[in-house]
């Protein structure tokens, strides 16, 4: 049977901090240091490529592809950055990072007892992010 499109979703503060973590069963499963680590990594490859870049106006690097993963980023205007690492080729990423993104404006921006750049622990957003990532599985296993 198929196993899910995304493996893990991180989503980092402006100043390259990591802020959630969630894991949907990747086979190598990464402890809190190690992900912390690959948040940082990442954040800095961004901000270099957005530098380095030949094209003027780059935003950085939406979609890194490996052997064994893709991993896709999706950047908002306030500078925090979605990025989830999936399996090679899935489809339509982007669309479910923008849903993402509508979910935590929705239910962590909106909260009274959240504190910018700090970690996410909204139950909300926990739920409504868990039924998005099912309805993803789901599709996946209907192709």
């Amino acid at each position: 049977m198929a196993s899910a499109a995304i493996y893990s979703l991180f989503i980092i503060n402006k100043s390259g901090g990591l802020i959630y973590y969630k894991d949907y069963g990747s086979a190598g499963r990464t402890d809190t240091n190690d992900s912390l680590r690959l948040a940082s990594l990442w954040h800095s490859m961004h901000a270099i490529s957005q530098q380095l870049s030949p094209t003027p106006g780059c935003a950085g690097i939406d979609l890194l592809q490996a052997d064994n993963f893709d991993l896709h980023c999706f950047q908002s205007l306030t500078g925090t950055k979605f990025f989830a690492v999936c399996e090679t080729g899935a489809q339509n990423i982007e669309v479910l990072l923008k849903v993402i993104y509508e979910l935590y404006t929705d239910f962590v921006l909106k909260n009274p007892f959240y504190e910018m750049e700090m970690p996410i622990r909204c139950e909300l957003f926990d739920l409504n992010l868990a039924q998005v990532i099912q309805k993803d599985r789901v599709a996946l296993l209907g192709r």
